[in-house]
């Protein structure tokens, strides 16, 4: 059964109380996040913020793609934010599966051919923020003035802790 129905309601009576017209696309805290897209992360909740207050680039992972480089770019370049966090999270689906794998599995299931795409899997968590802080850091279009901090949820605690 579709839950499209409850969320198109739920918006319903979200619109009718809707009193944030007015807010700019430029976010208030001029912050930018980058994080997993794991249902259990709400960065709303667990970094105190509200409507407008910051960008939030989800993907699977975390991981710092070409997309998501393109998003913290307009974000600083168009949007003026001038601080950017990678946050990925304990018990992630990323780091179960590697991409051989998951082709040979996609190819069961469906037939067609996915070895063209890196899904960008990872053994380290600790390492993968470092990876993906020093792919934003080493973008020639983000400036080196724009601090860039890494850190991991703990989804057993709620708790955030920095990667050095």
């Amino acid at each position: 059964m579709s839950v499209i129905p409850d969320l198109l309601a739920a918006n319903g009576r979200y619109a009718e109380r809707f009193d944030k017209e007015e807010l700019p696309a430029a976010p208030r805290r001029r912050v930018a996040i980058l994080t997993c897209m794991d249902a259990r992360l709400v960065p709303s909740r667990f970094l105190g913020l509200e409507e407008g207050d910051a960008h939030v680039i989800c993907n699977a992972g975390g991981r710092a793609t070409d997309d998501a480089l393109r998003s913290l770019i307009i974000s600083y370049r168009l949007l003026g934010t001038r601080e950017f966090l990678v946050i990925h999270h304990t018990d992630c689906g990323a780091m179960s599966v590697d991409n051989e794998e998951l082709w040979e599995r996609l190819r069961r299931e469906t037939g067609a051919d996915a070895s063209g795409i890196d899904f960008l899997p990872f053994r380290d968590l600790e390492a993968s923020v470092r990876e993906d802080v020093a792919a934003i850091r080493d973008s020639p279009l983000i400036p080196l003035t724009i601090p860039v901090r890494g850190f991991v949820y703990e989804v057993e605690t709620g708790r955030l802790r920095e990667v050095g």
